[in-house]
């Protein structure tokens, strides 16, 4: 059978998330609801807590349709979320129990220092378009960008806090994307702290000191109890190095079909006197941006060990520690 010609492009279907920020003049109806759904989410962990370990009577693993069930009816005594959203929950809960394997996850808290950030998940039918706005549970949100939503059929999602305090509408919507063979075939990279990552044809990802340059400023603002002005400077450091990692990324994986990258971890030399540097540098999310990106702009996959052939990361490509 004549092999497939692999120089021609095709189309493909991948999922992605779109992520519109709320206007901050929801903020206190989607902290209220978070409320609730922290609540619904403790009962959901001790009832299935519970069930596994009776006191008498033999043990049962209870699946979100046992939680659904027994919570029928709960929705009116809820000012804010609805039955829809109290089943995303309880199926939520029951699929992350059965991942973990344990008796009982984390409990979500609504107060305190270590309280838990604001997510409300949602059913596709239960977000409507209104307008330039959109519509849950009886409340209407204004967002911004909101063109993005125009033609879009949504999964799914939910509304999510930043560490900020700012909301966040989270929406998995399927996209076409043309796949076409890199002209390059192969390339290795290098992971250091001089520069971020250095590729076998003088490639570069200089450092950008993301977080070292403002960490100053942090420093002053912790100091002066300015506790949300210091989580913008983290959030900015944070969105800075996401954006040169993620365009430093894209460029290798439109020109290269197979990735080799140096095998260093992250995690040991993070423990050691160098592990803001590491820390800054990103290489995970480096690691990251290159797995998800390949799939959806190049012939190639991606692999760690187990994923598709065709990005190999630490696999015969040792670190040089001259460059560390």
């Amino acid at each position: 059978m004549p092999s497939q010609d692999q120089t021609l492009p095709h189309t493909l279907t991948v999922t992605r998330t779109l992520r519109l920020k709320v206007k901050a003049e929801a903020n206190d109806w989607l902290d209220g609801a978070a409320r609730e759904v922290n609540l619904i989410w403790n009962w959901a962990a001790q009832v299935s807590e519970k069930a596994a370990r009776p006191c008498t009577g033999d043990p049962k693993w209870l699946t979100g349709f046992d939680l659904n069930n027994l919570s029928s009816g709960a929705s009116e005594f809820f000012d804010k979320i609805g039955a829809d959203t109290i089943q995303r929950i309880n199926g939520e809960y029951a699929q992350k129990r059965r991942i973990a394997k344990r008796y009982r996850l984390r409990w979500r808290t609504s107060s305190g220092p270590r309280r838990s950030l604001g997510w409300i998940p949602m059913k596709a039918e239960s977000l409507k378009r209104k307008g330039r706005a959109v519509r849950f549970c009886g409340k209407t949100f204004r967002v911004f960008e909101p063109e993005r939503l125009e033609g879009v059929k949504w999964k799914q999602g939910c509304f999510a806090q930043d560490a900020v305090g700012d909301w966040w509408l989270c929406l998995p919507i399927k996209v076409q994307i043309e796949e076409s063979v890199p002209p390059l075939e192969k390339v290795g990279i290098d992971l250091g702290l001089k520069e971020v990552a250095v590729t076998s044809d003088g490639a570069r990802c200089e450092k950008g000191r993301f977080y070292r340059g403002i960490e100053q400023k942090i420093a002053q603002a912790q100091r002066r109890g300015h506790r949300r002005q210091a989580k913008y400077l983290h959030r900015r450091a944070a969105n800075r190095r996401k954006d040169a990692l993620h365009k430093f990324s894209r460029q290798i994986v439109g020109q290269y079909q197979k990735i080799v990258v140096g095998d260093v971890s992250s995690l040991h030399l993070a423990k050691t006197r160098m592990a803001k540097s590491v820390l800054d540098a990103g290489w995970g999310m480096l690691k990251a941006f290159l797995q998800y990106i390949r799939p959806a702009g190049g012939a190639g996959g991606c692999r760690t060990g187990c994923s598709s052939p065709r990005i190999l990361i630490g696999v015969g490509a040792p670190a040089n520690p001259a460059r560390i």
